[in-house]
């Protein structure tokens, strides 16, 4: 039994036709529309035609969408996706009187737990926290070997929880959120403000910068750190000290089996998960008398959300 799994990001919306076992067997892109109030809901049509034309008729039962966003308990309606300008937007309706199949609708950090639960770096456990480390901070929670969405739909907003009582200020109108020590962005900062006050120590990122601080972003960060320089280093060491120290805030009211790390950030591997696991362990709450969650990298990449959306559209 064959699913469509749709993925809608900023700038393209991906579909993928994915088997029973997480395989993605056939793949269209789209740009996302400029009006996606308007413009979104035949897009994913189009992309799901286009993978039903080419497969035999009937192959492709169900469709999952997965986006940024907080969707309602039914998985129907998009109540806020602030990145494409979306409001109490009936997608799951709209894609369904288009194509003529099932259709749910799911957060996209949900959906990518979800992928890695079922076919990455979590399978094989029923308990697991899912954080994507990217821009921001996102979040998957699959427990008991079911995603945990709670009452309204939007549960495991995990970047948003305060870690620093009047800390620093977020775009989500609070202060002191975990993604603003411990995201993509943190680490720009931290690597950007090192340019600025440190320009000796921040040399290499400089230079693969040409000199401009604004350019100093995540990638040259991670080229540097892969390099071996101290300065590049130290800020991956300061993201991964605030990161474990989330997850062992997280630990101490989920006590998961398995923290699966993804997102950008996560492209640095060791560099990143070594400090992360680290002050994990020093951090978690009961030690030495308690067993400690594994920390593993996410293994399903930029496909993860295609996945988890087709396989979460089966279930």
């Amino acid at each position: 039994m064959l699913t469509i799994g749709v993925d809608i990001g900023g700038t393209k919306v991906a579909a993928g036709v994915v088997d029973p076992d997480g395989k993605i067997l056939d793949k269209v892109r789209y740009p996302t529309p400029a009006n996606a109030s308007e413009e979104l809901a035949d897009v994913v049509a189009r992309a799901v035609r286009e993978l039903r034309d080419r497969r035999t008729e009937g192959d492709c039962v169900a469709v999952g969408v997965g986006m940024a966003g907080f969707v309602d308990e039914d998985r129907a309606t998009v109540q806020v996706a602030v990145n494409l300008g979306l409001h109490d937007h009936p997608l799951r309706d709209l894609v369904q009187e288009r194509v003529g199949l099932p259709v749910v609708v799911e957060n996209d950090a949900n959906a990518a737990a979800w992928a890695e639960a079922r076919f990455g770096a979590g399978r094989g456990s029923d308990h697991i926290v899912c954080v994507t480390l990217g821009t921001g901070i996102g979040g998957g929670l699959v427990l008991d070997g079911k995603l945990y969405r709670g009452r309204f739909g939007v549960a495991s907003e995990v970047g948003h929880y305060r870690m620093v009582p009047f800390g620093r200020r977020c775009p989500c109108g609070n202060h002191g959120c975990w993604e603003q020590y411990a995201s993509g962005r943190a680490l720009v900062a931290e690597a950007q403000d090192l340019a600025r006050t440190h320009p000796r120590a921040a040399e290499r990122m400089l230079k693969l910068a040409e000199g401009d601080v604004e350019r100093v972003q995540g990638p040259i960060v991670t080229q540097a750190a892969l390099e071996g320089d101290a300065a590049a280093l130290g800020c991956f060491a300061s993201v991964g000290e605030w990161a474990g120290m989330g997850l062992a805030d997280l630990a101490a009211i989920l006590d998961p089996e398995c923290f699966v790390i993804g997102g950008g950030v996560s492209d640095a591997g060791r560099i990143l998960l070594d400090p992360v696991r680290a002050s994990y362990a020093r951090h978690v709450s009961g030690r030495p008398y308690r067993r400690l969650a594994q920390v593993r990298l996410a293994e399903l990449g930029g496909e993860a959300g295609i996945v988890g959306a087709g396989d979460l559209a089966r279930h």
